[in-house]
């Protein structure tokens, strides 16, 4: 659910800076920063598309990711959580480098890019942890049905432990 929060977040800031970039805003709120500098530098422009609306494109990918991993079937998907890392991971490293061009190529930071660049770390660490907590999770789970076989099985009648279990197999070997 936070996950999908902070991408709903990341919608709007991305939204507000393809608007700019198309012309339906007129000026930026930009208390800190350049932000019409780097709004108009060449950079602001990847693949023919406002650097923006990739932003809105990726944030309502990871959006949907979310909610779909909020119920039903996929509520502890492995997969999920997976495909959840590796988008999130792929929009972190893409902030870094806009980044890294605000700093060093074009000398002025937006703050809105900023913020985004903020909301995209927080959602790879959050899909990160979702992802170590299913996992873990599902561990346990395979765990859980491991023991239930074992005391289903031949070695499992009656046994209160693992090393039992290796004693009557070893038992039962010889």
């Amino acid at each position: 659910m936070l996950v999908a929060l902070v991408a709903l977040a990341g919608v709007f800031v991305a939204l507000y800076l393809t608007l700019y970039k198309l012309g339906y805003i007129g000026t930026l709120a930009c208390s800190i920063g350049s932000c019409e500098t780097v709004q108009t530098s060449k950079w602001a422009t990847f693949l023919g598309f406002p650097v923006g609306a990739w932003g809105a494109g990726y944030y309502v990918f990871v959006l949907t990711l979310a909610i779909a991993g909020l119920g039903g079937r996929f509520a502890d998907s492995r997969g999920l959580s997976q495909l959840l890392v590796g988008v999130t991971s792929f929009g972190l490293l893409f902030s870094l480098w806009l980044t890294y061009l605000e700093l060093f190529v074009i000398h002025a930071i937006c703050q809105w890019c900023v913020i985004s660049a903020i909301l995209a770390t927080i959602l790879f660490v959050l899909s990160w942890l979702d992802l170590r907590e299913v996992s873990a999770l599902l561990e346990e789970s395979t765990v859980s049905d491991a023991a239930e076989t074992l005391r289903e099985g031949a070695y499992g009648a009656g046994i209160r432990n693992t090393s039992e279990v290796a004693l009557r197999a070893v038992r039962d070997e010889e």
